[in-house]
């Protein structure tokens, strides 16, 4: 029987290489959904964000139990697209507006199972999500580029 799982990603705002990574994730969210993910978390910023939602959009198009989960920092910020078959508001309202980002990806990491990362270099909110999830002991899906 297989486990239902919660997974979130964290990557970069710029992807260099664009086709390969779109690859990478249509094979990782597929090699998941058969493991048993079925709800996925994002942050809905970025290149990388944007690439991942778009995948599973494609997917959820043929498989209506994979549901993309939009993440919101703030309580006034919507979804600006159709990417997404809803949002969650994580309990936010006390933290500073500065620290909601980083907040809203800490719930997201310690919400989910698997946690996919597109993070090439240590600096940045992307980096900064995935030591937080080393720390909690998450399983990684890493992205590693062979140029």
């Amino acid at each position: 029987m297989l486990c239902q799982m919660i997974v979130t990603f964290c990557g970069h705002n710029d992807v260099a290489n664009p086709d390969d990574v779109r690859w990478w994730l249509e094979y990782t969210v597929g090699d998941l959904i058969q493991r048993g993910a079925t709800t996925f978390y994002l942050g809905g910023y970025g290149g990388f964000d944007r690439t991942a939602a778009s995948v599973l959009h494609n997917i959820s198009a043929v498989n209506p139990s994979v549901e993309s989960i939009l993440v919101l920092p703030y309580l006034n910020r919507e979804a600006e697209d159709d990417l997404y078959d809803g949002t969650i508001y994580p309990p936010l309202e006390n933290v500073p507006k500065r620290f909601a980002i980083i907040k809203r990806n800490e719930w997201m990491v310690d919400h989910a199972d698997v946690i996919v990362a597109y993070v090439l270099h240590d600096w940045g909110g992307a980096s900064a999500m995935l030591q937080y999830a080393i720390r909690k002991g998450k399983e990684i899906i890493r992205y590693s580029s062979y140029s």
